[in-house]
């Protein structure tokens, strides 16, 4: 078994208040929790720093865990939930971000999975192909490569890999015909909890610090992490004004 905490900030500094925007007649936190519900997960916490959204989010049944606003991370805000609840160290604990409406609950359970039958494994989580160049080279797109046994290799905002005779910065959007297979990654992750102790003792490393990836700090220190492809189709989530007007129309 399993279970998923989704960290949710009121204070996000593209959309303030973002986990209290409404879709649909409900909150954009309440359709991630509820996403969450479908997964199978023994428990459902919510971990957030800002009474307004402890209020709203108790409104609709979910469990809650106040943290600290002074948290650099979503992950920082995990392991002080798993601290507060005491945790062992073998438990799989799922990062379901706030701000992913549409992400299938089956994803979820998908990830929490592949960590458990992944031997050598300290982190999971999951990739789905690109199609279109312009995704390619959008810096907004989080890139994954990986190797022969579906570890990351490296995670990077940049097109990687560069294919040097296909791929050019000016080219407009369209189907990709490239040799290499290019794969999104998509922002949920499994851990043991013992791994999430290890990683919050662990001080930002350069690469993170340069593509602002949290995941590669992971990796500059050892841990491999276990990519698959997602199960179906991830969704979009919401970071600005302009996504949730998006995601208003389309629900």
């Amino acid at each position: 078994m399993f279970k998923v905490i989704i960290p949710a900030r009121y204070a996000s500094s593209r959309l303030p208040g973002k986990p209290l925007c409404e879709i649909a007649g409900k909150l954009l936190v309440q359709h991630v929790w509820e996403r969450a519900q479908e997964s199978g997960a023994a428990a459902v916490i919510i971990a957030t720093d800002d009474e307004r959204v402890k209020f709203a989010v108790q409104g609709f049944g979910a469990q809650v865990c106040m943290t600290s606003s002074a948290h650099r991370s979503g992950t920082d805000r995990i392991v002080e939930v798993l601290e507060r609840l005491g945790e062992r160290d073998d438990a799989i604990i799922v990062n379901l971000q706030g701000d992913e409406p549409q992400l299938p609950g089956e994803l979820i359970g998908q990830v929490a999975s592949l960590l458990q039958m992944s031997e050598g494994a300290a982190v999971a989580t999951l990739c789905e192909p690109i199609l279109a160049s312009a995704e390619l080279l959008d810096p907004n797109v989080v890139k994954v490569v990986l190797d022969g046994r579906g570890f990351a290799l490296y995670f990077s905002r940049a097109p990687i890999p560069w294919d040097r005779e296909e791929l050019g910065l000016s080219q407009p959007a369209k189907p990709l015909s490239l040799g290499a297979t290019y794969y999104r990654h998509i922002g949920l992750y499994a851990y043991r909890t013992r791994v999430l102790r290890q990683f919050a003792k662990l001080g930002p490393c350069p690469l993170e610090a340069a593509e602002r990836l949290e995941q590669l700090r992971f990796l500059y220190h050892g841990y491999r992490i276990r990519v698959a492809q997602a199960s179906r189709a991830a969704g979009v989530g919401v970071d600005t004004p302009q996504d949730l007007e998006r995601m208003r129309t389309s629900l």
